[in-house]
């Protein structure tokens, strides 16, 4: 048997006044009255994330062809991708071979991507100090915002138009600023006016041609808009399919004006993530300072300078697009539950007609293996977007809508 210790204690003089003894009982701590304890909320991951990225919605994305080929029971080479604006005929053969001879991947990259910036330079008539590439022009997006916004500064947007710019906004801890397009999606010019005056937003985007409708913006339109107090930064990622010139050139005499291009269009090159800008040289020197070192990698660098090697094929496959694109707006013309808008880009946005719901169509065609973009926001919500491709994929869309009539 094991015997419990005898209660230990030592007498103190009591200095209290009253008739109690002079001498108590000191209690070993482990007989102390134990204090209640406060209840602490656990520990969490997410408490260590700002507040408002807490309550941020996901970017919605396409679908990868692996994800769509699983979905659908589907081999990719049997889906008719006409989703995202890709360019389906694949960059110029020079990119395979180069990429399959890359020297130096396990070299970390030129941070300057200068071999790049000196062909961008050769390719859009404008020094190379002034081009900035990224991991995208998606990247570039975010770090003009980075630079440019404090959390609760405003920027301008103009829906329905890519809707990155209000998402990068979020991220960025920014206000969002709306001024609708007109009903032809052509911006308004005077409320935009008002706008900047009265809430003295920092910058504004503006896609052109626009996605989703592609509609350009002529010059007179954007002189007005430079010349208010407000930073634009001009989004030609389809400008080769508008047959107007790009605006880069125009950075060195606007210092509020910023044009951003990108080789996921017009070299196909989607898939390695290149983009790039032209900026005012009061601009771009901080933008230097807060990229990423390494942000444009080996084999998309390599990448993007092959395809400059061929002017030529760039050139056919830009011809080919457009000249389907006028193919298949006459074919969307006839089918009677869609009003197709002109284009001036390498898609075609369609009202959905005749009572029709415009996301059953998308899925209806999903299921026949054809891919369209219907969007989820008000301003688009019967409507629907369709990217060109080759003339055999206008034909297998064309057979999947007639069978919906």
């Amino acid at each position: 048997m094991i015997l419990s210790p005898p209660l230990k204690f030592k007498l103190r003089p009591s200095c209290s006044s009253s008739r109690r003894s002079r001498f108590e009982f000191m209690h070993p701590p482990s007989a102390l009255p134990l204090k209640e304890e406060i209840q602490l909320e656990p520990l969490t991951g997410d408490s260590f994330i700002r507040p408002h990225l807490r309550k941020l919605s996901p970017y919605q994305s396409i679908l990868p062809f692996e994800v769509l080929s699983t979905r659908l029971g589907r081999k990719p080479e049997d889906i008719v991708k006409l989703d995202a604006n890709e360019n389906p005929y694949g960059p110029p053969p020079e990119v395979f071979e180069a990429l399959g001879s890359m020297r130096f991947p396990y070299i970390y990259p030129d941070p300057e991507s200068r071999r790049l910036r000196a062909a961008l330079a050769v390719d859009s008539g404008i020094e190379a100090d002034y081009i900035l590439v990224g991991c995208g022009a998606d990247e570039l997006i975010d770090l003009i915002m980075r630079c440019v916004l404090e959390p609760g500064d405003k920027i301008l947007d103009c829906p329905p138009t890519f809707t990155m710019y209000e998402f990068d906004a979020a991220v960025n801890a920014a206000l969002v600023v709306k001024v609708p397009r007109n009903s032809d999606f052509s911006l308004d010019v005077e409320r935009i006016s008002e706008v900047v005056e009265q809430e003295k937003p920092k910058c504004i985007f503006l896609t052109s041609p626009n996605n989703p409708d592609g509609s350009i913006i002529d010059d007179k339109t954007l002189l007005k808009i430079l010349n208010l107090p407000i930073l634009v930064v001009l989004d030609e990622a389809y400008i080769e399919f508008s047959g107007i010139e790009s605006k880069m050139r125009w950075v060195k005499k606007f210092e509020n004006l910023i044009v951003l291009r990108t080789f996921s269009k017009r070299a196909a090159l989607a898939g390695l993530r290149v983009g790039y800008g032209a900026f005012p040289l009061s601009i771009i020197e901080y933008l230097w300072r807060a990229k990423q070192p390494y942000n444009v990698s080996v084999a998309a660098e390599i990448a993007a300078c092959a395809a400059l090697e061929n002017p030529v094929y760039l050139e056919n496959v830009k011809v080919a697009l457009v000249q389907e694109r006028e193919r298949l707006f006459k074919h969307l013309e006839e089918v009677p539950f869609l009003n197709p808008y002109p284009s001036y880009s390498n898609f075609i946005l369609c009202e959905v007609t005749s009572g029709r719901d415009a996301k059953k169509l998308k899925e209806d065609l999903a299921k026949m293996g054809v891919m369209i973009r219907h969007y989820s926001n008000k301003e688009l919500a019967g409507y629907v977007r369709v990217s060109v491709g080759k003339p055999e994929h206008t034909d297998a869309l064309m057979k999947s809508l007639k069978l919906l009539y």
